[in-house]
């Protein structure tokens, strides 16, 4: 192929401009992307009219290229790309917007399982003029409890039981705050309360405790001299009279208080006759037993001499006494049935008092056990 002696100089010149051009842009080497040249084999040295036109596409490139730099034709066409695929989705967007609100062709609804499209475009919900709504928290109250009720803790204070139990709400309310735990200035190991709970995992404190309010009941025939404190004396003195009152028969008692040593004594002789496993059924150990506390007492059945204990169940004054003792105060303190939980076997005699507002609710309350009364874990063994 010979030379174009025509076109050398020129095409020298324009390279040597595009060079200059493209320098001075400073682009990266891969944004730039020179167009070939015609290879020499494809221009034939005798199409002038080829060659002519050729020069004269390239003539009309240049005068309207800006700079005149192989690489801004082709970043100019990669833009033109980039607007045209822009436009074409908004295109589609718009028609797929304008199919979902209209149906479609054939008049059908949309199918209604898609989503819409406008919803998946759309921008977030208007803000109202006001603001968003602000999301309110109501305060929650503190547990009210009767350990802040001055009245509570001065009634505790002074030793009032009563006082205590009726500032609290009576006695279903005291039980209730005991029992869960809200009132921690409520003992129920404190041996000079009416409420406390003795058992055989819950010993005396001071194991030898004696009560110093020990009074005879008035009007009570006593099988041996054994006192109470003096809120269940008077109690006790109130119940035998309303027996005899009604009909039942009178009501004597063969031992209430029993001391530390006393009960040592006792509870020695039981096992002397029947061992340890049998005492353990029937009698306290001494630091452990409800008579310590000077608030139980063994009653017995009266009609001109007095019967054994185990008499009080199937007679009168016993049926009595479980229907109405629970009005001055008393409750049957080991039934049939709670010996899993009392540990002791049922004694229809033995009777604890606990104060007329306690005890009432322990009646409507129909629990067989101080342990179930307060929440407390039952007492089997020690």
């Amino acid at each position: 192929m010979s030379h174009d002696p025509e076109l050398s100089p020129r095409r020298a010149a324009r390279a040597e401009a595009e060079r200059l051009a493209t320098a001075a842009l400073s682009l990266p080497p891969a944004a730039a992307e020179p167009v070939p040249p015609i290879p020499a084999a494809e221009r034939p040295a005798t199409d002038t009219a080829a060659l002519a036109t050729r020069r004269r596409l390239r003539e009309a490139t240049a005068a309207t290229a800006a700079p005149t730099t192989a690489s801004i034709p082709v970043l100019r066409r990669r833009r033109l790309v980039a607007v045209g695929g822009a436009v074409t989705l908004v295109a589609a967007l718009a028609i797929a917007i304008g199919a979902a609100t209209s149906g479609s062709p054939g008049g059908a609804a949309a199918d209604t399982d898609a989503p819409p499209v406008a919803a998946v475009v759309a921008g977030p919900p208007t803000v109202p003029d006001e603001g968003l709504p602000v999301v309110q928290q109501a305060a929650v109250a503190a547990t009210s409890t009767p350990c802040d009720d001055p009245a509570f803790t001065s009634a505790l204070a002074a030793g009032d039981d009563a006082g205590a139990i009726a500032a609290a709400g009576g006695g279903g309310a005291f039980r209730a705050a005991v029992a869960s735990g809200i009132a921690p200035c409520v003992s129920l190991s404190d041996p000079n309360r009416e409420w406390m709970v003795v058992n055989k995992q819950r010993a005396y404190d001071p194991v030898d405790y004696r009560p110093g309010d020990l009074v005879m009941p008035d009007s009570v025939r006593a099988l041996e001299e054994s006192a109470l404190r003096a809120p269940a004396a008077g109690a006790l003195t109130q119940l035998v009279r309303a027996a005899s009152d009604a009909g039942a028969g009178e009501i004597g008692y063969l031992s209430a208080f029993r001391s530390y040593s006393t009960q040592q004594s006792t509870y020695a002789g039981r096992v002397a006759v029947g061992g340890v496993e049998a005492a353990d059924r029937e009698s306290a150990r001494a630091g452990y037993s409800e008579h310590q506390s000077g608030l139980a007492v063994d009653i017995v059945p009266c009609n001109g001499s007095c019967a054994t204990l185990d008499d009080v169940a199937a007679s009168p004054q016993g049926a009595w006494v479980r229907d109405h003792a629970w009005e001055y105060g008393f409750i049957t303190r080991y039934v049939e049935g709670s010996e899993g939980i009392s540990g002791y076997e049922p004694e229809a005699w033995h009777l604890r008092y606990i104060g007329p507002e306690l005890a009432r609710a322990y009646h409507e309350g129909g629990y067989a056990t101080l342990e179930e009364f307060f929440g407390l874990p039952g007492a089997p063994s020690y």
